[in-house]
């Protein structure tokens, strides 16, 4: 028989040892991710992130949280949706989604680690000190689409030889728009006629469209916007119901029946994101981490998409694309 204090022991050995096992288990970190546009049409870019953070040891649900905030295009929000981040205490903040995402956090925190997209010049934008030694508690990719445009209007300028008015979308909530400053300076230097379009939610796309064509626009070229992104859809929809050539930021409105692109490959960003948080999780300090620069950018043509159109794509073009869509 079992006397009173043997049991005692037994129980109290039984009951106790699970909640000493609990209380020294790790907590599992949380990480926020921060974005201005909407969940859905940016899937495949979120399986990127994931696969940076799996390529580092990390898998959503087994030992990392991921707090989610989505501004659906409305940059307003941004600011608010990262004090929310702050104060749920996540690790690490991925702010994606441009500059208007790093600014927000930015602004929210000086302590949490960041982990930016951002399309400006992150220096020039005063987000970190410099790319070799960013500093503070920011550091990331710079997308570089800004300094891209002109090439997008050189480019189209090739397929259009004769094109004498471009159009440009961009979107009216941002407010420093250098991506549209320094294509209006190219299309000085070529003589061009430049046409400047703003939208910034659905309802203003089709009055921006037509705009293009009463103006007799010969060509449009899109801002390398997240919210454009988001819609980029809709937005080639349009491209091809007004057959207006449009030249776009991204590859992924090609594979949406775009005509043309030229710019970096926004999933290899988002993928680097993701091993850059990653790393910090791991104990480097942000401000060590140098902010990058993309080094490949890729040219995608429609040919489908030409044809119907009625445009011939030179050689000169084909020859330098790194891929075409038939």
């Amino acid at each position: 028989m079992i006397r009173r204090r043997e049991f005692i022991a037994l129980f109290g050995g039984t009951a106790v040892w699970p909640l000493a096992a609990r209380a020294q288990t790790p907590r599992m970190p949380a990480i926020g991710f921060l974005n201005s546009a909407s969940s859905r049409p940016f899937a495949v870019l979120l399986a990127a992130f994931h696969q940076g953070l799996k390529d580092g040891g990390y898998v959503e649900g087994q030992n990392l949280a991921i707090e989610y905030r989505w501004a659906e295009g409305q940059y307003e929000r941004l600011p608010a949706l990262a004090a929310e981040l702050v104060r749920r205490q996540v690790a690490v903040i991925s702010a994606t989604g441009g500059t208007i995402s790093a600014r927000a956090a930015k602004a929210a925190t000086a302590t949490i680690p960041t982990v930016f997209l951002a399309g400006a010049d992150p220096v020039g934008e005063g987000l970190v000190n410099s790319f070799s030694h960013p500093g503070g508690n920011l550091t990331g990719f710079s997308t570089y689409t800004d300094q891209l445009a002109p090439k997008r209007l050189e480019l189209l300028r090739e397929l259009l030889p004769k094109a004498g008015k471009i159009a440009t979308l961009s979107n009216s909530q941002r407010t420093a728009d250098i991506e549209i400053q320094d294509m209006r300076a190219a299309a000085r230097v070529a003589r061009l006629e430049m046409l400047s379009l703003k939208a910034s939610d659905e309802r203003e796309f089709e009055p921006a469209f037509t705009e293009a064509v009463k103006e007799r626009a010969d060509a449009l070229v899109i801002s390398a916007d997240p919210f454009f992104t988001s819609r980029r859809a809709q937005l080639v929809e349009l491209a091809a119901r007004h057959s207006l050539p449009t030249a776009y930021p991204w590859r992924e409105y090609i594979e949406a029946g775009g005509l043309m692109s030229y710019g970096t490959s926004l999933e290899g960003l988002y993928r680097q994101a993701g091993q850059y948080v990653t790393r910090i999780l791991k104990g480097e300090r942000p401000g060590d981490l140098p902010v990058q620069n993309p080094t490949k950018f890729e040219l995608v043509i429609n040919l489908k998409t030409a044809k119907a159109l009625g445009l011939t794509v030179p050689p000169s073009l084909l020859a330098v694309a790194d891929e075409v869509i038939e």
